[in-house]
């Protein structure tokens, strides 16, 4: 132990009041206020350091416990934050102004600033080369970007599971390691095998569960068959889910439990958050690409990699647009987030947010041979080694784990084909308008438009 910060001076809870005050839920939300930030200008982030938070040079800080709430109440913020910053929280599911995209791009800069300055006190008090991130605030991807590009370190790794959910392998290796006493030994690259601890299920359990639910589909014979096939739907523009081994431990899906599209498509970013997702328009979009391509497409040294979409990295000068007069006032101006989210910024606009970030997931074959396999074939078809990944759920439930759920989802979605394991459903047109029935029934549920 070095250094510590004591609650309830967290820089965890500082952002969670943020999103409370942004008007999304608190332990979820925190990544729709990072997607939010790039949309809005970091107007209040000298208030936030003059008024809520006395920062050291080393990156340790006090909160002004009059702002808050979270220690007496069942609330994050309190009288003086509201007055403070224009207002009441804002409603869940109501109007999103440009003050709270201002807010959200202001305690986005906060948060990296205080990490930027904990990152540079460790180097200095240690000398170490590589840094290990945990925590909820570790799934801050923007921030890890930034630690990695400006901080001192040779390399950054993160637990892929940061948050509370990985209080489980922690207690799992101090038991194995420290009340057992067994060695730790290192393996080299990744111990964590990809983090693809999950369940999985066998081809035949598979093919035999989805017979039992009356479902129409056709097995492939080889891991070569299928790839080829499910690159070729993408290339023609369909959504697809992908349910493949074991299932991903922690928040991203990593290739297991997802659904894909094509990068390239200009609608596919909004066509995937209302027709798939059912969730807000603004939400980017992450990609994954080839490892050994990622320096080609991504502003990503090719010493570094991102294997669990932690790290956010641009995208490369040479695969961004020319944008016109016309086109730059939408995004910095036009009040809806669809327009300017719309605006095609790059060869792949689906997966390149309006600041020109991706949060980015480095795929390889050590850890995941067969998602490898179908990036692979993506790329021979199209020239472009990139995909879109998002987990496989939709707003509200959480990512699928079994054979039952996938289905259930794409039934639900107007997702276009589903492939789980060796097996390959494409929707009739029925299903299609099935689809479509569904999607209304749930956007209802979140008064969304």
């Amino acid at each position: 132990m070095i250094d510590h910060l004591s609650f309830p001076h967290s820089l965890g809870l500082l952002y969670s009041a943020f999103t409370y005050y942004c008007g999304f839920k608190v332990n979820s939300g925190e990544y729709k206020l990072m997607g939010l930030a790039p949309y809005g200008r970091p107007v209040y982030r000298d208030v936030i350091l003059e008024k809520l938070i006395d920062l050291k040079p080393d990156g340790s800080f006090r909160l002004d416990m009059g702002f808050f709430n979270y220690c007496q109440g069942l609330t994050m913020t309190g009288r003086r934050f509201h007055s403070l910053f224009g207002g009441p929280p804002r409603g869940a599911e109501s109007d999103l102004e440009q003050r709270h995209m201002d807010l959200a791009a202001s305690i986005q800069a906060v948060a990296e600033e205080v990490v930027l300055r904990i990152g540079r006190h460790v180097h200095r008090r240690t000398g170490q080369r590589n840094l290990v991130l945990a925590g909820g605030v570790a799934l801050n991807c923007v921030a890890n970007g930034r630690l990695l590009r400006e901080g001192d370190f040779t390399d950054i790794w993160v637990q892929p599971a940061a948050g509370d959910a990985g209080g489980a392998l922690g207690a799992a290796l101090f038991v194995w390691h420290q009340l057992l006493d067994n060695p730790r030994r290192p393996l080299g690259r990744d111990s964590q095998r990809g983090s693809l601890l999950g369940p999985e299920f066998s081809g035949a359990a598979v093919a035999a569960r989805l017979t039992a639910l009356g479902a129409r589909f056709t097995r492939q014979e080889s891991p070569t068959d299928l790839v080829e096939r499910a690159a070729a739907l993408l290339a023609e523009g369909n959504v697809v889910g992908w349910f493949q081994g074991r299932m991903e431990f922690g928040p991203r899906a990593l290739g297991a439990r997802s659904i894909l599209g094509d990068p390239r498509s200009p609608a596919m970013q909004a066509d995937m958050n209302v027709k798939i997702k059912f969730r807000e328009s603004f939400r980017p979009f992450a990609p994954a690409v080839l490892r050994e391509r990622a320096g080609q497409w991504f502003d990503i040294a090719d010493a570094h990699e991102s294997p669990y979409m932690l790290i956010v990295a641009p995208v490369s000068e040479g695969r961004r647009v020319p944008i016109d007069e016309q086109a730059l006032a939408v995004m910095r101006d036009d009040p809806d987030l669809r327009r300017r989210v719309n605006v095609v910024r790059s060869e792949i606009p689906a997966v390149t947010h309006v600041d020109w970030s991706a949060r980015l997931q480095t795929v390889d074959a050590d850890r995941d041979p067969l998602f490898h396999m179908l990036l692979e074939a993506f790329e021979r078809l199209t020239g472009c080694p990139v995909l879109v990944n998002t987990s496989f759920n939709v707003r509200g439930e959480p990512i699928v784990c079994t054979p039952d759920d996938a289905y259930r989802c794409f039934m639900a979605t107007e997702m276009d084909a589903l492939v789980v394991e060796d097996v390959i459903l494409v929707k009739s047109a029925e299903e299609r308008l099935a689809g479509v029935g569904a999607r209304d029934a749930h956007l209802a549920r979140f008064q969304l438009d």
